[in-house]
């Protein structure tokens, strides 16, 4: 997982997440709820049926996870074996661009102005140019890591000029 739901707790925020989550016929979940939820602490203040329509909105933003997983690996097992382990941070930003745009892609928005389906092709464009090598993952990129532990060797023929060989020349 490129980005966990603690992560898409702090941004997006549990408010959006709830409300582009939960399912049409229940009501959006409570914002403390899906905070718990997204950090996985305590929710024994909320009834079951509170809590199930919860777990039912991490497991859809779960999916959007994975799916978000599955286009930037696309994209990345080109150049790296994925998944990535550690995963940069510049991963973890294109995960949640893509993510939130998982969850918010049958919504009815300008594109002039949308930042959602901005920050989402900003990230397929930049998975782009990884995956071409024109840009790189930063101090984390495993091409990098691998670079530097390269060992130089020179080799060359042998010698032309040998001492012993050399006997009758001044």
């Amino acid at each position: 997982m490129y980005v966990t739901p603690a992560q898409l707790a702090d941004r997006p925020g549990a408010r959006e997440l709830a409300q582009v989550a939960t399912r049409e016929r229940d009501a959006i979940v409570a914002d403390d709820l899906m905070e718990a939820t997204l950090r996985a602490t305590d929710r024994s203040a909320w009834s079951a049926d509170q809590i199930a329509i919860a777990d039912d909105a991490l497991t859809r933003i779960t999916q959007a996870i994975a799916d978000a997983d599955g286009t930037i690996d696309g994209f990345l097992a080109k150049r790296y074996p994925v998944p990535l382990s550690p995963v940069p941070s510049v991963v973890v930003n294109w995960s949640r661009a893509i993510t939130r745009y998982n969850l918010h892609k049958d919504r009815i928005s300008g594109e002039a102005n949308d930042p959602i389906l901005r920050d989402y092709r900003d990230a397929l464009k930049l998975l782009q140019l990884t995956a071409d090598g024109k840009f790189s993952l930063g101090a984390d990129d495993p091409v990098l890591a691998d670079a530097g532990d390269a060992e130089v060797q020179f080799t060359g023929d042998g010698r032309v000029f040998r001492r012993d060989a050399s006997r009758g020349y001044p």
